[in-house]
């Protein structure tokens, strides 16, 4: 089974993630953020790194989902591919952050890669205002991520929420987190887990 969390930079995806993965006892995959080599260039110069980094995400995440499917195990996924080409790199192009020619070539091999692999079976969306975004991205003090906008964030929300609601690959669980505490409160965690538990029971 393959279940997958989705959310803007900031929502807890990753957090929520460890946290269903030790209670599920599911094999968590994380985003590979520590090694890009791209990211840190890119948040400094964004108009010059904006399809390498793209390429980069797409490239890992489509390795990921290979892995995924053929290790025949429960896994959760911090993160989409579907993020990547519907969200981050739309948004770079109607920024003027990435070239016509860029664009098209990166959205061409999406659209291949999407036919090579299948969708979750359950796509888990944390949906956040933008001052909770702001406060868990101050909170956690990665140093590239300081010079993110808010207008970027903005963006990148409005993006999500257009995507979500058209999302029609598989079953969905829209998880409001503005007035949660999922890390530190129990019941939050609990009432998450008791959603989950219903739309995967649901699956069979």
């Amino acid at each position: 089974m393959h279940i997958a969390v989705a959310g803007n930079i900031g929502a807890g995806k990753t957090t929520l993630t460890r946290l269903l993965a030790k209670h599920f006892k599911w094999e968590p995959h994380f985003e590979d953020v520590v090694d890009n080599p791209y990211l840190d260039d890119f948040y400094h110069q964004m108009e010059r790194w904006s399809f390498n980094l793209q390429i980069y995400f797409l490239n890992s995440r489509f390795r990921q989902v290979l892995q995924i499917r053929e290790s025949g195990k429960n896994i959760i996924q911090d993160r989409t591919i579907y993020e990547d080409a519907h969200i981050f790199a739309p948004n770079l192009h109607a920024m003027g952050l990435m070239s016509n020619r860029d664009y098209n070539n990166y959205t061409s091999l999406f659209e291949l890669m999407e036919s090579l692999v299948g969708s979750p079976d359950l796509l888990i969306y944390l949906r956040s205002s933008i001052p909770n975004l702001v406060s868990q991205i101050h909170k956690r003090g990665r140093d590239y991520e300081n010079s993110i906008s808010i207008d970027y964030l903005s963006r990148l929300n409005e993006r999500y929420e257009a995507w979500i609601q058209t999302y029609d690959k598989g079953k969905l669980v829209i998880i409001d987190v503005d007035n949660i505490d999922f890390v530190n409160n129990p019941e939050d965690l609990g009432n998450i887990i008791n959603r989950i538990d219903a739309e995967i029971n649901g699956l069979f």
